[in-house]
């Protein structure tokens, strides 16, 4: 018997963000989820866009040989859509998205699926109740989780894990992750968000993914997602493998901002696939409110005298009250100077890398300050300039790179120093190659 996917998705904002930024796709051939960030608008249209661009190819029956040419040709695709978005406004420079997609490849009575990955977006599979994750995260955590110097539990909670290493920013070119893996009956996969993977445990997604169709399957991760608070928007596609032959006629689910009107009234240049369905968890959002009305003033009554009267005397009970008011406002100083110091000591531990003027330089400390007082001190100052690294490097640089000491900040700064001289302009700095 051929085999065929059964498919759902749902996307929802969560229970802090304003506004969705986060795209899926689900159809017979192909599955994708974008996570947007830039802020703003930027975030939802850079996601919007590459799911619109990638689900271009949902209709072209690939064979095998082709698939992961296509698929590469495709991010590319939508690399270079989100350029022509940020070159029509300039405003929305800095934007990017992940984008993660598995591409259904039938084979008589067996199928394979062909995977792009960029980002901290996730796949997995679920075969015979094992969950394994199939894509790679391009996060500055991971890099150090497989260099070996933090667990994947420190990971779950570093300071600087949502920094991507790779992203779709149409202007840095970005290499994908490509594969292939056998499809087998009975497979169940999932493409989330990291909205989904920051609340709910890899234990619990395997439980819900192994029980009832997709469509329940996505009601309920989203659901315990929100359940616990969901901080960030989160987006969930779910497909199983089942016998049988794709439906020619079948449509394809779009949710999230790719599917909010709004939002793609806001991309007249792009192409959206037809939706069989308008997501009910994006709908427009409402506009921004001035503020709670304003009440009257109390009026005083001009006519109403206060007399001052006389100072007590204070009673024996009165100053016992004092005294011990006192003793309480003491210890609380000391509480306070003692928690200083030890923060004190705790800043002075953390390393990272950020800007001095124009340069990428080393700190010692966190960014800030603190009632005028700055919370670092500058190490080292690089020669590599921070204009002369690609955008989405610079970005990072911007925000400041978490490091576990100076020797791990030095090798940041060389990684970025090597990243810099791939791309042309190459920084002066740069050996000249002949």
């Amino acid at each position: 018997m051929p085999l065929a996917l059964r498919y759902a998705a749902r996307s929802d904002v969560g229970q802090v963000r304003k506004g969705n930024e986060d795209s899926g796709y689900a159809g017979p051939r192909l599955l994708i989820v974008a996570d947007g960030m830039g802020g703003h608008a930027a975030g939802e249209l850079a996601s919007a866009t590459a799911v619109a661009t990638l689900a271009e190819m949902a209709d072209d029956e690939l064979a095998q040989g082709e698939a992961l040419t296509r698929l590469a040709a495709a991010v590319d695709a939508a690399g270079a859509s989100i350029g022509e978005v940020v070159a029509d406004n300039p405003g929305l420079a800095g934007m990017g998205t992940t984008a993660t997609a598995l591409y259904w490849l039938p084979d008589g009575n067996g199928a394979k699926i062909a995977i792009v990955h960029v980002g901290d977006s996730r796949a997995y599979l679920l075969r015979d109740g094992e969950l394994s994750q199939i894509t790679h995260d391009h996060t500055y955590v991971q890099t150090l989780v497989d260099a070996g110097r933090i667990s994947e539990d420190e990971a779950s909670v570093h300071p600087r894990r949502n920094l991507l290493m790779r992203a779709l920013d149409g202007v840095q070119p970005v290499e994908p992750d490509l594969s292939i893996r056998e499809a087998r009956n009975g497979d169940r996969y999932l493409i989330c968000s990291d909205g989904l993977t920051g609340t709910v445990s890899n234990t619990e997604i395997a439980e819900m993914l192994g029980t009832g169709e997709p469509t329940g399957t996505v009601i309920e991760l989203v659901e315990l997602a929100l359940a616990r608070g969901a901080p960030d928007n989160v987006t969930v596609v779910v497909a199983h493998v089942v016998e049988g032959a794709i439906e020619p006629d079948a449509e394809p689910v779009v949710v999230g901002a790719a599917g909010e009107p709004r939002v793609r009234a806001q991309l007249p240049r792009v192409h959206f696939p037809h939706d069989a369905q308008r997501d009910p968890d994006a709908p427009d959002l409402p506009p921004d409110t001035e503020g709670p009305p304003t009440s009257e003033m109390p009026t005083i009554d001009a006519d109403l005298v206060i007399e001052t009267p006389r100072e007590p005397r204070l009673s024996a009970r009165t100053r016992r009250t004092l005294i011990w008011g006192s003793v309480i406002a003491v210890t609380v100083v000391v509480l306070l100077a003692v928690i200083g110091a030890l923060s004190a000591l705790w800043v002075r531990s953390q390393w990272y890398v950020g800007v001095s003027g124009d340069n990428v330089a080393i700190y010692q400390g966190v960014p800030g300050s603190i009632l005028g007082l700055p919370l670092q001190t500058t190490y080292s100052v690089s020669e590599l300039k921070v204009d002369s690294l690609p955008t989405f490097d610079a970005n990072l640089v911007r925000s400041g790179i978490v490091t576990d000491g100076p020797e791990g900040a030095t090798r940041v700064v060389d990684d970025l120093f090597n990243r810099a001289c791939l791309f042309l302009p190459r920084p002066p700095e740069c050996a000249v190659t002949p």
